[in-house]
């Protein structure tokens, strides 16, 4: 066993070994130990390069938020991994890592000549380099900056691990694991309610896992947290650890990623990798604790400059001792609890240097029983070694003034700069902060969402405090879901409370231009940068950093943006709070693109819907064609039919008799409420306040550019409750659109919005005889013409089903649409066409419908219109309402370039020698003009028509209204088209067959 573990400290298993290679060299490491626990057993503190400057960098920290010791991680073919942070990366049997940004090796790397040139990588050198001489940039710049650009390899192999995601509802959401957060929790759970409690390390218990000195109730730590988590359990509280809140969203919606098998040596066949939950809480208690700062010094990156806390972590939870001899400079009580147990296990910890002048006299009695040098009011100027860290330099500060500066030798320099509580997750829900002038740092202030905030995330210090405070927000989230809380207390012995100050960069005796004092490790951001930026004349905290990347690495800042506040505040001779603080945006930590898609990949990468009736089709041969999301019936070939030969005989069948569609697909929304008929009134170009229930009107739909964005047949049910139908892949859209208005625009009115197009199954029956079909299976309904005209609607029951029955035609023959619950669809459908055998039904499918439509000039959304069609120009002026008021889009109809009489208008085409235009086919008015030509419109629909004996086609074209008997000129590489244009309706124009 390496020199660096300590027999009989830590949480790991010291009876299982676990094998691994990192840079091809294997390690050994125990069971329950990161790479990076493991490394440092080894005594590897050399784990990566930095981004700009190559410079050799180690682990700073011990958990999520650790900027330099980033690996790609291999878990087999297909299976790499870069950025990974080996500060979280649990240890397996045959991992294999390796180190990144180098080359050729990471102990040599020739990139580190960067650092030698570091006057020219200064703060936004991307802004003024690499301008001159231009046509150097694409065969120099671009390719060098392309090269040089992101950190780790990109995979280049298909993923093959599987991932999933699950909804979640729950009543308290705990999102940290820690003391304040576990008491949160069973406060909750003994209240009754449903309590979920996560947290992103494989063990809860946050910084108690840590301290295992600290006694509560009269036991040890660890003994507290056990009985604890197993109070927890008995509760039935979900436990959920490798778990991470990565977002916090409007509603109390909460994204957790959960970590499933990448710990696991052997996963089990076709277990996910990655869990991504949707969680919906009504009540959320933040309890993440607070991530402690590094100090800022000419030399902080240094491998073997670490924080800590992060030290004592490696020590009391996984038993590693970081190194032989070590120093510590801090600005906070913290770092000493640090050295005290790092003594206290065998290791040695040489000096103590402490920027404040006056300290603790326990701290300093305490220190000096154990041998530790302690020099208050000291600074670290600069630290020495190339691949680890050799010695520091010490100097006195007085009055503002460096003094003369002594080395020590050391071989690990732990730093405190004290604690910043996360607020990330808060920040996501857009609650304010306020600043703390005593702890200098940034506390949540006021709330938007119904949450508690808990413990060191906001500000408090030691477990006694941090216990209360918890049990406290576990109250107060039973209380706000109508539960009584019971309190209870926690006698805490050999609490380590503490205190600090914040810093700017710490004072020093080198030159400001030469001092590599890093603030964001990763981006190798330095103090000199960020007063650079200021000096340019970066004023705002967001500018300053875009300008220098100061917080736009993977750990988004977590250790980068309090130092560069306070560096830029010095700078600009402001106070902290008016610089301001950077905007945290979501995912908390870097989330594989896998847990997002889940399973939405492959052939399941897009959902494919399928009404209750596709069986039905499946089993009758039907050739399938996808519409939006949906696979939808094209067409029913019969006897080696071909698609022409079928649709021409459900066109014939159709019209002559009757047919069946399924129609389930089109979207169905229900307006219900006191205001519905206002809210239709202001959405839809038509007219709704005198539409009786029992009746029908075809909507049409507008953008605020008076452009056509969907239409449909809208029915009245009752004074406060329309059935609103849309085109098919128009159903989402128009949703949103409803309730982005509804909730932005009108939130006086007094109206529901809900989907229903999943919720009924819809078939359409068309043809002469469809009344005759319909009729036997009817109840409750006189179906004549006289009760039941063209466009009414009525609650009926259809084949012994509640049904809603429309009267309303997509084909221009008398047609019905039965609407029942989906669950009934397919037996309605049977019912249907049983009941149609004596009449020769016909099951058509969509290519049929489009025909039969066409043949009406009945427009598709999307196909004859392109977004840039108006209703005078598809010809639907006599769809707007004349008298109304407003509707959304009514002012831009009224706009010049909408009004201008050279639009381009919907209208129909046939052909003079009897072709088939295709769709899309560009249409000129002269055919002798010079190329390129003046192209006049473009071809939307072309069908062959067995009703009409000819194809038939309609198209978009310039001033098309006022072109009638026109010909027009098709240009296709055999030859030129002749067209002649007409009206769209083709057949029946009088409408006559409607009223069969």
């Amino acid at each position: 066993m390496s020199r660096y573990r300590i027999p009989g400290m830590g949480r790991v298993d010291p009876a299982a070994p676990v094998s691994f290679t990192f840079d091809g060299r294997r390690y050994t490491g125990l069971r329950g130990d990161t790479v990076a626990s493991a490394l440092l057993a080894n005594g590897v503190h050399l784990m990566g390069r930095s981004f700009k400057y190559h410079r050799p960098r180690g682990p700073v920290s011990a958990g999520s938020e650790e900027p330099n010791a980033l690996i790609g991680t291999s878990r087999g073919p297909g299976r790499f991994e870069p950025n990974t942070r080996a500060t979280v990366q649990e240890l397996r049997q045959g991992l294999v890592t390796e180190s990144q940004n180098k080359f050729p090796s990471l102990k040599f790397d020739i990139g580190a000549v960067n650092d030698r040139a570091y006057m020219l990588f200064s703060a936004g050198f991307y802004y003024k380099t690499f301008m001159w001489p231009r046509s150097f940039w694409d065969k120099v710049y671009e390719p060098f900056i392309r090269a040089a650009a992101g950190l780790g390899k990109s995979p280049t192999e298909v993923d093959p691990d599987e991932y999933a995601s699950r909804y979640l509802h729950t009543d308290v959401l705990v999102i940290g694991g820690g003391a304040s957060g576990i008491a949160a929790a069973l406060v909750a759970a003994r209240s009754g309610a449903r309590v979920v409690l996560v947290d992103e390390n494989a063990e809860m218990g946050g910084s108690l896992l840590s301290d295992p000195s600290v006694r509560i109730d009269g036991r040890g730590s660890w003994a507290w947290l056990a009985e604890q988590l197993s109070q927890l359990r008995a509760a039935g509280v979900r436990v959920m650890t490798r778990t991470t809140a990565i977002g916090y969203y409007h509603q109390n919606f909460v994204g957790l990623c959960e970590r499933l098998t990448d710990h696991l040596d052997q996963p089990p066949h076709g277990a996910p990798r990655e869990r991504m939950w949707r969680v919906r809480a009504e009540q959320v208690v933040l309890a993440q604790g607070a991530l402690e700062k590094p100090l800022v010094f000419d030399g902080n990156d240094r491998p073997g400059v670490m924080l800590a806390g992060s030290a004592q972590t490696y020590l009391n939870r996984y038993g590693v001792k970081v190194g032989d001899c070590a120093a510590v400079v801090t600005s906070h009580d913290s770092a000493y609890y640090a050295a005290f147990d790092l003594v206290d296990a065998g290791g040695r910890v040489t000096v103590i240097a402490d920027t404040r002048d006056q300290v603790r006299p326990d701290l300093a009695e305490a220190a000096r029983r154990r041998g530790i040098q302690l020099l208050t009011g000291h600074t670290v100027t600069t630290t020495y070694g190339r691949l680890r860290i050799k010695g520091v330099r010490v100097n006195p500060v007085k009055g503002g003034q460096v003094g003369a500066g002594r080395k020590i030798a050391c071989d690990t320099l732990l730093m405190s700069g004290g604690w910043t509580p996360s607020l990330h997750l808060f920040s996501h829900t857009k609650g304010s902060l306020t600043w703390d002038a005593d702890s200098r740092t940034f506390l949540p202030n006021h709330k938007t969402e119904a949450c508690q905030i808990a413990g060191a995330g906001r500000g408090l210090w030691g477990y006694g405090p941090v216990i209360e405070d918890g049990v406290k927000a576990g109250m107060a989230a039973a209380e706000a879901l109508g539960r009584t809380g019971t309190a209870f207390g926690a006698g805490v012995e050999g609490d380590r409370p503490g205190t600090g100050v914040s810093q700017k960069e710490l004072p020093t005796d080198l030159s400001a231009g030469k001092a590599k004092a890093f603030v964001d490790y990763q981006n190798d951001v330095t103090a000199k940068d960020i007063r650079l930026a200021v000096r340019e004349g970066m004023r705002s905290i967001e500018h300053v950093k875009r300008y220098t990347t100061n917080g736009m690495a993977t750990d988004q800042g977590k250790m980068s943006n309090i130092n560069g506040l306070m560096i830029a505040a010095d700078a600009l001779g402001k106070q902290p709070p008016q610089v301001g603080l950077t905007t945290f945006r979501p995912p908390y930590t870097p989330t594989s693109f896998g847990a997002f898609a889940g399973y939405h990949k492959g052939a399941t990468f897009e959902l494919t819907r399928k009404t209750p009736i596709d069986p039905w089709a499946e089993a009758q041969g039907a050739v399938f064609e996808p519409v939006s999301l949906w696979r939808r019936a094209w067409y029913f070939p019969k006897g080696g039919e071909d698609m022409h030969a079928a649709v021409a005989r459900e066109c014939r069948a159709t019209r002559a008799s009757v047919g069946m569609f399924d129609a389930s697909t089109l979207g169905k929304i229900e307006v219900a409420g006191p205001d519905a008929v206002e809210f239709m009134n202001r959405m839809y170009t038509n007219p709704w306040t005198k539409l009786a229930p029992g009746r029908c009107r075809y909507g049409l739909l507008l953008g605020e550019d008076g452009f056509i964005r969907d239409d449909g047949v809208i029915g009245r049910l009752s004074q406060d409750l329309f059935h609103v139908t849309t085109t098919t892949g128009g159903a989402a859209r128009v949703l949103n659109m409803m309730e982005d208005y509804l909730q932005t625009e009108w939130p006086d009115l007094n109206v529901w919005l809900t989907s229903t197009t999943e919720q009924w199954s819809t078939v359409a029956v068309n043809g002469p005889n469809a009344r005759k079909v319909l009729e036997p299976l009817v109840e409750g309904l006189d179906m004549s013409d006289a009760n039941f005209p063209h466009m009414s609607v009525a609650e009926c029951t259809v084949a012994g089903l509640p049904a809603r029955l429309f009267r309303i035609s997509f084909t221009g023959e008398l047609g019905f649409e039965i609407n029942v619950p989906a669950r009934h669809g397919l037996a309605l459908w049977k019912a249907i066409h049983e009941a149609g055998r004596a009449y020769d039904i016909c099951p058509y499918g969509t290519e049929s419908m489009h025909v039969l439509r066409a043949e009406k000039g009945y427009i598709i959304v999307g196909q004859d219109t392109d977004g840039t069609v108006t209703p005078q120009d598809a010809g639907l002026d006599w769809a707007i309402g004349k008298a109304k008021k407003d509707f959304v889009g009514k002012r831009s109809l009224d706009r010049p370039d909408i009004v201008a009489p050279n639009r381009k208008q919907l209208v129909g085409l046939i052909t003079e020698d009897g072709t088939r235009l295709e769709e899309g086919a560009q249409i000129v008015l002269d055919p002798n003009q010079k190329t390129p030509m003046t192209m006049a419109g473009h071809v939307t629909s072309s069908y062959d028509s067995v009703a009409l004996g000819r194809p038939i086609a309609m198209a978009v074209i310039t001033g098309g209204h006022n072109r009638m008997g026109e010909t027009v000129h098709i240009p296709m590489p055999n030859g030129t088209i002749r067209a002649k244009v007409t009206s769209t309706n083709f057949y029946d124009p009088e409408g006559e067959r409607l009223k069969a």
